[in-house]
This record gives C-alpha cells, structure tokens and sequence, in this order.
C-alpha cells in the first residue's frame, strides 16, 4: 500500500466521529473477577465489541430471558405498523393457563397490546407473552417458528426457541453471546423503555380485579444507570439476568447465565457493569458517508479517478489511557477498473490493537464512473494538450 493512501487514511479516521460494527473478540482474555455463574459476556452494544466472556458460546436454558424475542418481535410489530398498541388482544385458554410468572389473565379477557407488553416486561408474565405471539402470528408454533428466524436473522446461531416464554422445554436453549445479541436489538427501540424503567404498577382486569406489578429486575430501583433488563429462573437454567445500563453516552450490557442465586444474579451483573464504566469508554472515529481526502485511479473510465466514502461508521471502545494503541491497516487496490458504481464496495480499513483486528471499516466508491468512450478520449486529449 502506497504511503500517501496510508497518510489519508490515518488523517480521515482521526478526525471523524463514529458508530458501526466491531468485532466480538473480548478486549480482556479472561474476566477480572470471579464470577458465580456457568456463563456470561459484557458488551458494548453499538460497536458490538466485548469487554469480557466466560463460556459465552455454551448452550444452555436461559428460562424467561427467552421472552426478549417475544417482546422484541411486539416492538418490530407495533412499529412497522401491523399491530397497533391500542388494539385489544383476546386471552386464549392456553394464554390464561400458563403457569409460572403470570399476571392472572382470565380465559376471554381483553386487554390493549400495549398493556400485555408491559406485562411480559416489568412482571415477566407468561401468560401476556403466550397472549402477544398468538395475536400476532395466530399460535404459539408460528410465533416461535418467527422468533427462530429473527434470531437468524441476527445471527443467533447457538439459540433455539420451543415457547414464548422460556419455561422448560426440550430442546431450548441460547448462549450468552446470543442472548447479547438479542437484548442489544432491543434495546435499539427507544418505547422498550418506557416499560422496562417501571418498578411498581398494576393491571386492571374487566371484571374489576387489581394485579400489582413489580419489577423483576432489581437493577432497575439498586443500579445507577440501569434502565432494562431481563431476568429469569428455573432449576434448570439457574438464576439468569441481561441487564443494560448507560452513564453518560456509552450504554452496556451484561449478560449472567446459571448464577446460584437471585442475589448472585444481580451482583455479579452490577460488578460486570461496575468493571465496564470504571475501566472503558467509548471513543468516536469515523462516520458513515464520510469522504476521505484521496481517490483511487480508474483504469478505461470516463473520469481517471474515483473519490471514496466511509460505508460504515465506527466507535471504539478502549480501556481508558490506551487511545494511542490503535493502529489502522488499509486494504485498496491500486486502482479500479471501469465500471464503478456508486456504493460499490471497493476496500476496507482494518482497526488493529495489540496485533488484533478489532473492527472492520468498508470503503466504497462515492460515484459512478462509466467506461470511457470516443469522446472521453478526445477530451484527455484536448486537456492535455490544447487547454493550458
């Protein structure tokens, strides 16, 4: 690679803020403390990029953390506009004979959309979240056959769904990767939280009957910054929690699988958290669409050069102090060959620390260039040699 591409390169990205894609290599090759539970992983969840992990790939029951992609799928729902929030939704006898977490649901009951999602949220209801998949793909199979799509979709490849509610069944399982995976795309829909922030509340049923709501998750009211979450518990899966929280503009979440206790649950959650904040930050590098200062030439094309852009953007997260350990690697071509088109992918711009490419930033053409034809020629020509 030429020294003047390298020059551009390392100029652009420094001066440029960011946030896009990193790699899901943990920065820290083993966790800092130790932790009481068979698996866990704590990310930043713009970047994508891992603090640290403990089994994070291993398959596992996860109980009522598998209702995530049931609220997910509400969201995307309510949001695309083919479910409204307004809309009353008819509890089925399946739906009010849920056993577990429930918020007593009668068989026949109607209850807003909304309100149901609120209920799978801050009561972790079984019986709301069986109500949601059945009013919007018609039964409990064809919700659970979308939920295993979505989570191929987001690349849950470790991850199976046999209910819409976590209770134990044969054959469910996820990882603490995939459950990340999961809870950061959720956490993408800003109207998740209004729910997941509320600790107290209650459910008016139609025949006049009160059920109080309490959070499940404790992190909520006992950490600073915590505003959403998941928890869940069988004898199976053990005491399990994906928890977020955000101080000033980075948000991470902690995921911890199989812990012995609700109360180890939550404290090694608020100590994964604790580790993230005290330690890192998130340092902005580059935005999406940016055009970088050089070209690349074109070869037999209308125009001799081709200008580049950014086709992601891209945040860092780096352990406080450590800014000055990154180094960039390009990867372009000298040149193109005519036809070029406009967002065509030409290259790439590897983000490297301590050896390791932690992020991956894709170059692209910022115009069309067409292949050069009588007149083009004629015109290199006049430039050349008449115009002066």
């Amino acid at each position: 690679m030429r020294m003047r591409v390298w020059a551009w390169i390392l100029s652009a990205l420094l001066l440029l803020t960011w946030a896009g894609k990193g790699l899901a290599e943990p920065l820290e090759e083993d966790p800092p403390f130790s932790l009481d539970c068979a698996s866990a992983i704590l990310l930043e969840p713009e970047s994508g990029q891992v603090i640290f992990e403990k089994d994070a790939d291993a398959k596992r029951p996860v109980a009522s953390i598998v209702k995530m992609m049931t609220i997910l799928l509400a969201f995307e729902a309510m949001e695309s506009g083919r479910v409204s929030p307004e809309e009353m939704v008819t509890v089925s006898a399946t739906a009010a004979g849920m056993g577990g977490s429930q918020v007593l649901l009668d068989v026949g009951e109607q209850q807003p959309f909304s309100t149901l999602v609120m209920c799978a949220i801050v009561a972790s209801a079984n019986d709301a979240a069986v109500a949601l998949g059945e009013h919007m793909y018609g039964s409990v199979q064809l919700a659970v056959a979308r939920m295993n799509e979505r989570a191929a979709q987001l690349g849950m490849r470790d991850t199976r769904f046999v209910n819409c509610t976590g209770l134990p069944a044969e054959g469910q399982y996820s990882t603490a990767r995939d459950v990340a995976r999961m809870a950061a795309e959720l956490f993408r829909h800003p109207g998740y939280f209004d729910y997941s922030e509320i600790w107290l509340d209650e459910l008016q049923h139609p025949d006049g009957r009160v059920t109080m709501l309490t959070n499940t998750n404790r992190l909520i009211r006992l950490y600073d910054g915590c505003d959403g979450g998941k928890t869940g518990s069988t004898s199976e899966a053990g005491y399990c929690i994906a928890a977020t929280a955000k101080r000033q503009n980075m948000r991470l979440v902690a995921v911890i699988l199989g812990s012995s206790s609700g109360k180890v649950r939550f404290s090694t959650a608020a100590q994964a958290l604790d580790h993230g904040f005290a330690n890192y930050r998130v340092y902005p590098v580059a935005e999406k669409g940016t055009l970088l200062r050089e070209s690349l030439p074109v070869t037999g094309g209308a125009e001799d050069i081709v200008r580049l852009r950014l086709e992601n953007g891209l945040s860092l997260l780096m352990r406080k102090g450590e800014e000055s350990a990154v180094d960039l690697r390009a990867n372009l071509p000298e040149s193109l060959a005519a036809p070029v088109r406009e967002g065509e992918t030409v290259g790439s711009v590897d983000v490297v620390r301590d050896g390791r490419v932690i992020a991956t930033v894709p170059v692209a053409a910022a115009s069309d260039v067409e292949r050069s034809g009588l007149s083009d020629g004629l015109r290199r020509v006049l430039e050349k040699w008449v115009y002066r």
